[in-house]
């Protein structure tokens, strides 16, 4: 399932296949996110409202939201384009940090649970994994997709962000995907949730389905 901003616009509705992006940032202007609630005015800020996490796309990328089908509930925003996609997920964290720090061997036992191999780097926002995904295409071919892994830690949140695709090993291709992350807000709330809980998503309400 997958969801797109309602637009009048028919400039807007092309298909991811028929986007470009550009492979710099000139002429953007990014904050040096990612951002807690408290730290932003949300009337000044363009982009979807999801709940817990407010994402601004940038460039020619579409917005689909995964759902799970048994429940209807969202679990994640993927921000789409051609060459690649980005996949977003904020987490109830403790004050304390160290999150990320317990969350890397956990995705990299998984990886590996799926044949996958992961190898920890340093990047632009600190410890990340590479990780080189077995996915099976529509057509039933097993192929092996790049993930780049990587996370930023708020006041009691993690944003887990990963890059699929040509923006996950081509640092030409990852700015404007990672000024897509540096935009994202979190709201986390002020109700208990118990460390590594996922922060619930909504839809907004100009989405619609796209079969």
């Amino acid at each position: 399932m997958r969801f797109r901003r309602k637009s009048t616009d028919a400039a807007e509705q092309t298909d991811a296949e028929d986007q470009s992006l550009p492979d710099d940032l000139e002429g953007v202007d990014v904050p040096l996110g990612p951002w807690d609630v408290s730290e932003v005015d949300l009337e000044e800020w363009e982009g979807v409202d999801l709940g817990s996490m407010f994402v601004t796309p940038l460039g020619e990328v579409e917005l689909r939201l995964q759902v799970e089908e048994e429940t209807g509930e969202v679990i994640a925003a993927v921000l789409v384009a051609d060459q690649g996609a980005l996949e977003l997920r904020a987490f109830a964290a403790s004050r304390g940090g160290g999150a990320w720090d317990e969350l890397r061997p956990m995705i990299v036992e998984e990886i590996g649970q799926m044949g996958g191999e992961s190898t920890e780097q340093e990047g632009s926002f600190g410890p990340e994994l590479l990780c080189m995904v077995p996915v099976q295409t529509p057509e039933g071919e097993v192929v092996t997709q790049a993930h780049r892994v990587v996370a930023h830690e708020g006041r009691n949140w993690l944003l887990r962000a990963t890059l699929m695709g040509q923006p996950a090993v081509d640092p030409a291709s990852a700015g404007l995907w990672e000024a897509m992350i540096r935009q994202t807000v979190v709201r986390r709330g002020s109700g208990a949730m118990a460390p590594g809980s996922p922060l619930p998503l909504t839809l907004p309400p100009e989405a619609r389905r796209v079969d």
